[in-house]
């Protein structure tokens, strides 16, 4: 199976105040920890979608064998990042793993059990995890609804479209908050940098 990495790195982040993708998390910029996770597992290829602080975002990722796209359109919501990073794929791939850049516990461990998950039920049409009965990101989901994924608007995510498809659906049950664990604000940032900021990453 072709399964590429999407990476959603292109916001605004209003609610932080400063640019989330550059916030310095185990000695680099977060864009380029979650990136390196991501280039740590078995997909075919990684595409990262840029937009707020672009350059600075660049620069930060020069040295890794990724796809950077840049979307205009950025300011218009997730939906815009979304659909410019599935557009950017090629058509043989089968499937799109989203990454958001807001989630910095999210381990290649992880990735590769929802991609475990995905590479065994070819019957779904995603793969979503759930911590504690809260379902999380990132997701795997199935080329087939790409084209259903470019009509979203404004900041809406793949959910309204995945909940379309509720009986197309791996759950995968994990005991990990990283895929519910994500960093809006400067408290929900020095939360997490104090439970686990100096920890090593689980690979």
């Amino acid at each position: 199976m072709n399964i590429y990495g999407l990476l959603l790195a292109a916001g605004q982040s209003v609610r932080m105040g400063q640019p989330k993708q550059l916030l310095s998390w185990r000695g680099q910029p977060l864009v380029a920890h979650i990136a390196a996770e991501a280039l740590a597992v078995p997909l075919t290829g990684l595409v990262v979608v840029v937009g707020a602080a672009e350059d600075a975002v660049r620069a930060a990722l020069r040295d890794l064998p990724i796809t950077i796209v840049p979307n205009p359109d950025f300011a218009a919501g997730l939906s815009t990042s979304l659909a410019t990073g599935l557009r950017a794929l090629p058509a043989t791939a089968d499937a799109a793993m989203i990454l958001l850049v807001d989630q910095p516990l999210v381990t290649a461990r992880l990735m590769r059990q929802l991609i475990n998950a995905y590479q065994s039920r070819p019957d779904v049409l995603a793969v979503i995890p759930r911590y504690r009965g809260q379902r999380g990101n990132p997701v795997i989901i199935a080329a087939p609804l790409f084209n259903e994924l470019y009509q979203l608007s404004g900041d809406s995510g793949a959910r309204t479209v995945l909940e379309r498809y509720s009986d197309q659906i791996c759950w995968l049950d994990v005991d990990d908050p990283a895929v519910v664990t994500d960093v809006d604000t400067p408290a929900a940032w020095q939360t997490v940098v104090g439970e686990y900021g100096q920890s090593s990453t689980n690979k």
